[in-house]
């Protein structure tokens, strides 16, 4: 039962929505609700929690992004797998502090993704560059695929090796499950993975070129524009009060894209 699980005993020493996510998990894993079953309604929850629903919808949106749950529109949210090997990972790096702390740690690989480039782009050998071409093809040949998923993520790391840093090989080796989760939750959403290879593409070729400066440019405007897909998916799961669909306007769109290029 949810209430044997603690949900109404919230503490203040971390963010609320951090504290109910951990305490869904509690509850996805401990055997009363099967991969494939349907999870209680949003209203059900935040009365167990003792929080508003907008808590519960943002905690959800957490689980939903680590792949654990899945949200269907108009049906409800239900369990897909609780062995997910992102789970200890995504605690550890803040994934469940919410969608919030999720953009924030984007925001931070941002900066070291910028850097990567330009560097890359003047210590990169040949070997190198030869597999980022490689990589590249096999995104060009498999969109929406696994395979388009695991070249993409290789080639960001194939960039780190270039930049010949390895205190930040590290960092973006530690990372790596992480960018793997985003770029699944975006390359099946339709239309994204044309212009993902595109940017990719652009990238390698200011790296062959030895343009730091234009690798640079090139990978921010990237990094901005995959955050933006991102918080698109993020915000097809949205509803109102209600749990209904929220319908974004073109207006409402255009804001969400300028607030991701402005981070």
């Amino acid at each position: 039962m949810l209430s044997d699980l603690g949900f109404t005993d919230l503490r203040t020493r971390e963010p609320i929505s951090s504290e109910i996510t951990r305490r869904l998990v509690r509850y996805l894993i401990s055997g009363e609700i099967q991969p494939g079953e349907r999870l209680p309604s949003e209203r059900k929850l935040a009365e167990s929690f003792g929080v508003g629903r907008s808590h519960v919808r943002q905690a959800i949106k957490s689980l939903a992004i680590l792949g654990l749950i899945e949200v269907r529109q108009g049906d409800g949210t239900y369990l897909k797998r609780t062995d997910s090997p992102l789970l200890p990972l995504a605690i550890e790096w803040g994934l469940m502090l919410g969608v919030k702390r999720t953009a924030d740690l984007i925001g931070a690989r941002q900066q070291l993704e910028i850097l990567l480039a330009g560097l890359a782009a003047e210590r990169r050998t040949d070997e190198q560059l030869a597999e980022m071409h490689r990589l590249l093809l096999v995104m060009k040949r498999s969109p929406g695929t696994d395979e388009f998923v695991d070249a993409d993520v290789a080639l960001h790391l194939e960039i780190t090796q270039a930049a010949g840093n390895q205190s930040m090989i590290q960092i973006m080796r530690s990372i790596r499950t992480l960018l793997e989760v985003w770029v699944h939750r975006v390359v099946y959403t339709p239309g994204t993975a044309q212009p993902t290879w595109a940017e990719h593409a652009a990238i390698v070729d200011a790296i062959e070129h030895g343009d730091a400066a234009g690798a640079r440019t090139l990978m921010e405007e990237h990094m901005v524009r995959a955050l933006a897909r991102l918080q698109s998916t993020l915000s097809e799961h949205e509803g109102d009060e209600h749990g209904r669909p929220r319908v974004t306007s073109p207006s409402a769109e255009a804001t969400t894209a300028g607030r991701a290029q402005a981070g």
